[in-house]
């Protein structure tokens, strides 16, 4: 509980704050996310939030008077220019109305969950084929001399913890829950242990049955999730603080973050957002969930904009998750249910950015882990006795991209070219979207962009890539080194790859990704307006469905939306239209508020405004401004 103010200091956080008129005559701000000002409707007498300020020396004094006033400073997050702290709630408005501030946002819970509900999973015919992750993706077994390990790549899991066993390397561990401290590797909920397990398990203790995509990788793990998979997004910044600190120390080259929650705020006003933003501006490349908040829970209807934070950050590569059916043939692939498609609240971002397998996955367990405890009927014995856990979700998708990037950094090292640049997160995202195999429905259409991104992950086709780039290169030039293929063999069948980069708001291809573009640097976002020059064959809009043919309506983002010949709308923000071109379109227009469109794109006909939360469950609706005030915030359900 905060203490008593003083009564001297009730005007002097007044007096330093308010330099102009407030921003609404209501006393509520533009600057204030969704959670923090839902929170504020409640009446809390408290309010524990993140202030972003750009200014150093303003910052601190807002922090030195917020402490005189008799309010709280939690922590400092100088990576993302802003601080946390639990403050009276009548103190928000003062604080959000101040013209230096560009942001107050809620120190949101994070969470994992204990993954998807087993109604949500349609039951698969046969048992999971132990160990067949690795054959899944394309990639060698491991008995094979040729076949990549990941070895001399770190990971940092910022996750529940890692459990250490014979299956992992751990070179490291802070207990962010706790302030940072170095301790010895633990794991009370189980979540990083199972994913650590995805990414990097020798299969030691399966015998071999179930090991990980790259089990020569070392583990650098960071507790921000309590016993029940329960954080702080200010303690998530604050471990991805220190990882962006000290990555050379720490030999970690990739982040992992299966984690979240609901996007409450723009992404440039999204602290976790930019705390990513940073970490792959230093050269880390950090890889996120989209979330599992794409099917109702009640009716089981397939919803649209459910991508959770950090997955809208726009340097991310965020994971969606498959349904292999257990069979090594892609044939049969689905992009599951559950799992969050596009676009992201607010912004109107193309999300995921590639699909991978994420359901009814196998992984290394603690037995005396929350989720052990819980899951009785996701408990999974190996052939040699031991235990282990089969989990669903984008969190399970996220550890398989981390082990395939994992593997990339491996064979782009190991090329051996003279002055080789490390990867960026830039040019990892393009290997893995030019190399993605789209994916289509059970009625052979080609999942939309907003579903499956660029298409499922190739773990052979990105290794291919990675060892042809020479990194070195001068800017401009060609950069491949050696030829690499087109079409990758899966399961005994040949699939030809995506071949083209959703970059931002374009699908674009040719060969870009072959030549040392300013684009693949670690100072360019993903999705600002870039002149491709000559080699650009195909942009400068969304292609929408059939996406592999390029056969489909175009759309023009911004403050305006062509649909086809047609001026669909106008905003003050991004406007989005999705749908079939020959038949009803979905509209929306200003994104300042939290929506899911749950049912068929095909059929659904909805259109909205600048209304308060809406959320629609069935066809042919047509919401205004006389909606109810209360928001409807999405389903948390299910977050990894």
């Amino acid at each position: 509980m905060l203490p008593n103010r003083r009564v001297f200091s009730a005007l002097a956080i007044v007096a330093v704050l308010v330099s102009g008129r407030p921003a609404f005559a209501d006393g509520h701000s533009r600057k204030i996310d969704h959670a923090l000002q839902t929170s504020l409707n409640s009446g809390a007498a408290t309010q524990n939030i993140i202030v972003t300020i750009d200014n150093p020396d303003l910052r601190a004094k807002v922090r030195k008077t917020l402490q005189e006033h008799g309010d709280l400073i939690l922590a400092d997050h100088p990576l993302v220019s802003a601080f946390a702290a639990e403050v009276h709630s009548e103190d928000v408005d003062v604080i959000a109305n101040h013209a230096g501030v560009r942001a107050v946002s809620a120190n949101a819970a994070v969470n994992a969950s204990s993954g998807v509900p087993a109604r949500l999973l349609k039951t698969l015919s046969t048992a999971p084929q132990p160990g067949n992750a690795r054959a899944l993706l394309g990639l060698l077994p491991l008995s094979n001399s040729n076949a990549p390990h990941g070895g001399g790549v770190g990971i940092a899991l910022i996750d529940s913890g890692i459990s250490p066993s014979a299956d992992v390397q751990i070179s490291g561990f802070f207990d962010f829950t706790r302030g940072g401290i170095p301790v010895a590797p633990f794991d009370d909920y189980g979540h990083g242990t199972f994913i650590a397990g995805l990414i990097g398990s020798n299969g030691s203790l399966s015998a071999g049955q179930f090991p990980g995509i790259a089990p020569d990788v070392n583990f650098v793990g960071f507790k921000v999730l309590d016993k029940t998979g329960q954080g702080t997004t200010s303690d998530v910044i604050k471990a991805i603080e220190y990882v962006t600190a000290n990555h050379d120390r720490l030999k970690v080259q990739i982040v992992n973050l299966s984690l979240g929650h609901p996007i409450f705020a723009k992404a440039a006003d999204d602290p976790l957002v930019q705390a990513v933003e940073h970490a792959s501006a230093a050269g880390l490349i950090v890889v996120v969930a989209a979330g599992n908040n794409g099917q109702n829970p009640t009716t089981g209807l397939v919803g649209y904009a459910g991508i959770n934070s950090p997955g809208n950050s726009p340097s991310a590569i965020t994971a969606g998750a498959v349904s292999t059916q257990n069979t090594l043939t892609l044939d049969d692939d689905r992009v599951a249910n559950y799992s969050s498609r596009g676009p992201s609240w607010y912004d109107g971002f193309v999300k995921p950015d590639v699909v991978a397998p994420g359901t009814m996955l196998i992984s290394n367990t603690n037995v005396n882990s929350f989720l052990y405890d819980k899951l009785l009927t996701s408990h999974i014995i190996s052939k040699n006795g031991r235990q282990f856990l089969e989990l669903s979700g984008t969190s399970m998708a996220t550890g398989v991209v981390s082990g395939i990037v994992a593997l990339m950094v491996e064979s782009h090292a190991h090329a051996g070219y003279s002055g080789d640049k490390a990867l960026t997160a830039n040019l990892a995202r393009a290997i893995l979207e030019y190399s993605a195999i789209p994916l289509h429905d059970a009625n052979g259409k080609v999942y939309d962009v907003l579903t499956q991104g660029a298409g499922e992950v190739n773990a052979a086709g990105a290794i291919a890539l990675s060892n042809a780039i020479d990194t070195s290169a001068k800017p401009g030039s060609w950069w491949l080194r050696n030829s690499v293929p087109s079409q990758t063999v899966i399961g005994g069948q040949m699939y030809s790859w995506a071949a083209n980069i959703v970059w931002g708001d374009n699908i674009v291809w040719g060969d870009l990704l072959f030549r040392n573009l300013k684009v693949w640097s670690n100072n360019i976002v993903w999705g600002d307006n870039i002149v491709w020059g000559d080699a650009l064959v195909f942009g400068e809009n969304i292609v929408w469905s059939d996406v592999a043919h390029v056969k489909a309506a175009n759309i023009v983002w911004g403050s305006n939306i062509v649909w086809a010949d047609r001026l669909i709308g106008l905003s003050e923000g991004d406007n989005i239209v999705w749908g079939s071109l020959n038949r009803d379109n979905i509209v929306w227009g200003s994104l300042n508020r939290d929506n899911i469109v749950w049912g068929s794109l095909d059929n659904d006909n909805v259109v909205w405004g600048s209304s308060d939360d809406n959320v629609v469950w069935g066809d042919n609706v047509v919401w205004g401004s006389a909606l109810p005030t209360t928001p409807a915030r999405p389903r948390v359900g299910g977050l990894f």
